[in-house]
């Protein structure tokens, strides 16, 4: 019997994912550098759809099941990604892991801890 995945929705909107180390990294920063009342957007500044999402985790996991897309659950919020430019210019962070590679990192972790 072949596996199925159900994913809510169509997959087209989009969100915005940051890798662990990047995180800690850009909380360091701004308690070392950073000393306003305004909050900033610690974020990667790139934006990836669920479906891209869904598929790339589906490659990265060797999944050869089926996807099914349910239209007739909500899709959610159409779009999520952070203005991650104040923290650039107050305390010079920017992420350095790329998606694809925090992705599979996590699902690596995952894998030996599950």
């Amino acid at each position: 019997m072949k596996k199925k995945l159900f994913c809510w929705g169509d997959g087209s909107p989009t969100r915005e994912f940051l890798y662990v180390e990047d995180v800690a990294e850009g909380i360091l920063l701004a308690t070392e550098k950073y000393n306003k009342p305004e909050p900033v957007n610690i974020g990667a500044g790139f934006e990836i759809s669920i479906k891209n999402l869904v598929e790339l985790t589906a490659e990265l996991t060797c999944f050869n099941g089926n996807i099914i897309w349910d239209t007739t659950k909500p899709n959610g919020q159409p779009r999520r990604c952070l203005d991650v430019s104040k923290a650039k210019k107050e305390f010079g962070f920017g992420a350095k892991t790329n998606f694809k590679e925090g992705l599979k990192k996590t699902i690596d972790w995952y894998l030996k801890n599950e």
